[in-house]
Formats: C-alpha cells, sequence, structure tokens
C-alpha cells in the first residue's frame, strides 16, 4: 500500500473531484446571511454565587424533573381520599364487596359508553344499590409510533372523569379499581352514596 503525500491528490481523485465541481453551483455567502436578523444574540448574563462542590456529596438542592408526565391511571386512583367506611374500603380493595350490579361498556364507542354509564349508575343508585362494577376491558395497544404517544384504554381512561362529573358526581361516593377477581385493571368498582 503506497502512502499519499498529505494535500496530494492522484488522478482518480482529480477526475471524481472534478465531476463533483461540475453539478455545484457557487454559494452567494452575502444573500445567506444577513448581519442584523441572523446574529446570534448574546447570552442574557446571570450573575451566580459561585459554590465549592464536593462530588458525591449532596448539596443540599434536589434537581427537579423537567419531565411533566401525567400519572399512571392506578397512581391517580390510589391518591385519591377514602370516602367510604375504610373498613368497608379495605373488604372492597380485596375483592370481599359483590357487586350489586354490573355493566360492560367493553367494545363501545365513547359517543355509546357514556350514556350506557350515566342510565345504569342513576338507575342502580334509584334502585338503593350500593356497589356497582363497571367493566371497561384494558385497552388495546394501538401506539403507531407518531410523534405523539396514545393511550390505550380510553375507556379505562374515561370512565372516572365521567363519574367525577356532574350528574354522576351527586350519587358516586367512590371509585376504585376492581380486584383481580372482577377485572383487575379492565375494570372499576363504584360505591353509591346512600339515597336521602
Amino acid at each position: 500500500m503506497r502512502h499519499r503525500k498529505h494535500g496530494h491528490l492522484n488522478d482518480d481523485d482529480l477526475a471524481l473531484w472534478r465531476k463533483v465541481t461540475e453539478r455545484t453551483e457557487k454559494l452567494d455567502l452575502k444573500s445567506l446571511f444577513v448581519a442584523e436578523i441572523d446574529a446570534p444574540q448574546p447570552p442574557p448574563t446571570v450573575l451566580r454565587k459561585s459554590k465549592s462542590v464536593v462530588l458525591g456529596k449532596p448539596t443540599g438542592k434536589t434537581r427537579k424533573s423537567t419531565h411533566d408526565l401525567a400519572p399512571s391511571l392506578p397512581d391517580q386512583m390510589r391518591h385519591v381520599p377514602v370516602q367510604m367506611d375504610q373498613k368497608a374500603f379495605g373488604k372492597l380493595k380485596r375483592g370481599k364487596l359483590k357487586p350489586e350490579g354490573r355493566l360492560d361498556l367493553h367494545g363501545m364507542t365513547l359517543d355509546r359508553a357514556h350514556p350506557a354509564l350515566s342510565r345504569f349508575i342513576l338507575s342502580s343508585h334509584k334502585a338503593g344499590k350500593r356497589l356497582v362494577l363497571v367493566i371497561t376491558g384494558k385497552g388495546k395497544q394501538r401506539d403507531e409510533g407518531g410523534p405523539i404517544p396514545v393511550r390505550h384504554g380510553v375507556l379505562r381512561h374515561q370512565v372516572p372523569q365521567w363519574l367525577g362529573m356532574a350528574p354522576l358526581k351527586s350519587v358516586v361516593l367512590q371509585v376504585s379499581q376492581a380486584h383481580i377477581s372482577h377485572g383487575g385493571g379492565g375494570a372499576y368498582y363504584v360505591y353509591l352514596r346512600r339515597q336521602r
């Protein structure tokens, strides 16, 4: 293998370079850059106190995450305060209470599911039922990998919101994810208020 001197091209390289230069146009740099518009702005000056930092030791301040991600649905449900009797709620979470009614929304569209849920909850409350089960299904993974992530289980996310809005809010005391024996993450226990 022959070594070339730095900066010298052989005949093949020169021929290739001529082909490239025949197909290119010279750029007018003055037309590409307007000094008044395109000049970079100087960064704002920020005065900071200098601190000596020892590596590996905490500085006392925790770095706040720059991501604002919505908590998962089970996390949201866990942070809802318990409105019903604590002992009954414990039985509910363990699947020991038997629902008195059941509505299966699985496979319905949003425009069909919302009125069906409203009718079911209001008629169950009118009948004096306290605990009903609403099945939404866990949802299918439909994220096609686009720039905006798509939540799977549209009904699963929408039902708690509907239950928290009027007119259902006035009759619903507690909403909780169902025990695995009653559908787990694809179903909700809805504990209704007593009739007045």
